[in-house]
């Protein structure tokens, strides 16, 4: 019988697998190089990676469809307390040429859309499904889950370049227990890492950027930000399969 690979990789998994393509390799050096960087605004990253809590995963350009194990096997680890601050980073194949921030924000709204297609667990009935809704969040096997773009194609906020690739954050939010928009060590955790991140892009924060259930704020906007201080116009690509008109 043939041993099927993991889809979710770790730390150790760049220097032992001998099946992960070269491009792969090439990127996630940079990803290390570039989040233990003593300036790295988020110390959480940071700690992360130092100390291998970080899981990983990779899809090409045309196939993600070991997106959806990878991050069932990731929110599996959750089954065990002491997982509850792992971060799952995805990495996507690199377009033959850079490609601009909309081409990038087109494909990572694509991925996510394929996520919520193949998910074969319904969203509570007490969850949004209206991105436009302030309580609206993305959910995949029933949990809520913060994703976040990171492209070449930032030029001016260098926080979210983090290599070649694109390179998508999956952060559940369980993760934040404790951490919350309006709890105290949020305010203070939260702060802190956009004091850093306003030095290192030499920008200020994004007007996008809030809190989860902040009645002003749409969650989705921040998902993938843009590279200036221009709030987001117009509406989300997210489509629920339930709000899908039949074809």
């Amino acid at each position: 019988m043939i041993e099927t690979k993991r889809a979710l990789l770790t730390k150790e998994d760049f220097a032992e697998r001998d099946d992960l393509p070269g491009w792969l390799l090439k990127e996630y050096q940079t990803f290390h190089d570039t989040v233990t960087d003593k300036t790295f605004p988020c110390y959480f990253g940071m700690g992360g990676e130092l100390k291998g809590e970080l899981r990983y995963a990779y899809v090409t350009k045309d196939d993600w469809s070991r997106l959806p194990q990878a991050l069932t096997e990731f929110l599996a680890l959750f089954d065990n307390p002491k997982h509850k601050r792992h971060g799952l980073f995805v990495f996507v194949e690199p377009f033959e040429t850079e490609g601009t921030l909309d081409e990038y924000r087109e494909q990572f709204w694509d991925i996510l859309q394929y996520l919520h297609d193949v998910d074969e667990v319904e969203w509570p009935e007490e969850s949004p499904r209206d991105p436009d809704h302030h309580l609206w969040d993305f959910r995949f096997h029933g949990e809520p889950i913060f994703a976040f773009g990171n492209t070449p194609a930032y030029k001016q906020r260098k926080t979210r370049d983090l290599g070649n690739a694109m390179v998508i954050g999956f952060q559940p939010r369980k993760i934040f227990e404790g951490l919350k928009g309006t709890e105290k060590g949020g305010i203070m955790s939260r702060e802190k890492v956009r004091e850093r991140v306003e030095e290192w892009d030499h920008l200020p924060k994004h007007p996008d950027i809030s809190h989860f259930g902040d009645p002003d704020h749409n969650e989705w906007k921040q998902f993938f930000i843009g590279d200036d201080s221009e709030p987001i116009v117009g509406k989300c690509p997210f489509t629920h399969k339930e709000q899908k008109k039949p074809s």
